[in-house]
Formats: structure tokens, C-alpha cells, sequence
């Protein structure tokens, strides 16, 4: 499954992706928190969508990507 950037509210088109809450290939439950996105207006933590082990994708830090962008894979 897919970890993508979200789109926290209709006029997001792109977010900063402010890094993982938890280390690559950690076993995560679902609505676990799983990384924090930010915007000009808010920060939010992401909880996992389903139970699963998380493989970091090709994603920095204080970078800002378009909603949609992987940012990681969930192996459920």
C-alpha cells in the first residue's frame, strides 16, 4: 500500500513532508502515527491507514512535494 502525501484541506496542492515518526521497516498498527506533513497554515501527524510493516520511499526531510507524491510503502 501506498504512503502518499495527503491533501489536508481543498486548496492543498502540496505539503512539506517533516519527516517519519517511526524507523523504517518498524511493524505499525493502524492509526498509528506515522509522519508529519506541514503547510502555511497547519502541522499534522499521519496515522498508518492499516496494520503493516513501513518502508521509507525516496522522500527528504523539510522538502515540499506535490498531494499524491509517495512518500513510502506499507506492506500489510
Amino acid at each position: 500500500m501506498e504512503i502518499k502525501m495527503p491533501k489536508l484541506d481543498v486548496t492543498m496542492t502540496e505539503g512539506t513532508f517533516l519527516g517519519w515518526l517511526v524507523p523504517n521497516g518498524a511493524t505499525v498498527e493502524e492509526g498509528e502515527d506515522l509522519y508529519t506533513v506541514g503547510t502555511d497554515k497547519v502541522s499534522a501527524d499521519i496515522p498508518s491507514p492499516a496494520a503493516g510493516v513501513l518502508e521509507y520511499g525516496p522522500v527528504e526531510e523539510d522538502e515540499t512535494y506535490p498531494v499524491g507524491t509517495v512518500l513510502g510503502i506499507l506492506h500489510t
